[in-house]
């Protein structure tokens, strides 16, 4: 059975589409998956499935409108994929402060011209890496005021995208990894 990392975007922050943790992996398990465990409050799923990350991803989203009344995107990687993701990591001579490093995932890979937007949006000091369905973006100074973390986390990218800072792709990777006792 793959373990399959899945990654909702926009959930529990400030007040709005709000899903409690707890509830979610019941749902989840009510719906067969295995194994089912999160990380942090934001929407971070690590489950057992034998179905393919576009399947997992479909279901999650139907599962979420049905339970919790949320239309959430939602974009899936398996642990193979995550492990790869971590081992390129193309910003980690650079990228010092994994609170201002963020890998954000996309439903599929941007366009050239969209690929060519963000690195003008990339402030001097910033540094972006956009590799297949991954977008490596080191912000030293500022992700508040960045104008390439505007545009990732905007809708303007064509694709289905959600980040999550270097911290948090480690501790997902680690639970894809761990095998539960």
């Amino acid at each position: 059975m793959a373990r399959h990392v899945v990654l909702l975007r926009g959930i529990n922050i400030g007040s709005r589409n709000r899903i409690s943790m707890p509830k979610l992996r019941e749902a989840l398990e009510d719906a067969g998956f295995k194994d089912v465990r999160t990380h942090l409050q934001s929407g971070n799923v690590v489950v057992g499935s034998t179905a393919k990350p576009e399947s997992v991803a479909r279901k999650f989203e139907k599962l979420v409108k049905e339970r919790f009344g949320l239309e959430i995107p939602v974009v899936v990687r398996t642990r193979a994929e995550l492990a790869r993701i971590v081992k390129r990591n193309p910003l980690g001579k650079v990228a010092t402060d994994p609170k201002r490093y963020q890998v954000s995932f996309l439903s599929s890979n941007l366009s050239a011209e969209v690929v060519g937007e963000l690195e003008e949006a990339a402030a001097p000091e910033e540094r972006v890496e956009v590799i297949g369905r991954e977008v490596y973006a080191w912000h030293p100074k500022t992700i508040a005021r960045s104008k390439l973390w505007n545009r990732l986390a905007g809708k303007g990218l064509g694709v289905t995208a959600t980040s999550r800072n270097w911290a948090t792709v480690e501790a997902l990777l680690e639970l894809a990894e761990r095998e539960r006792t």
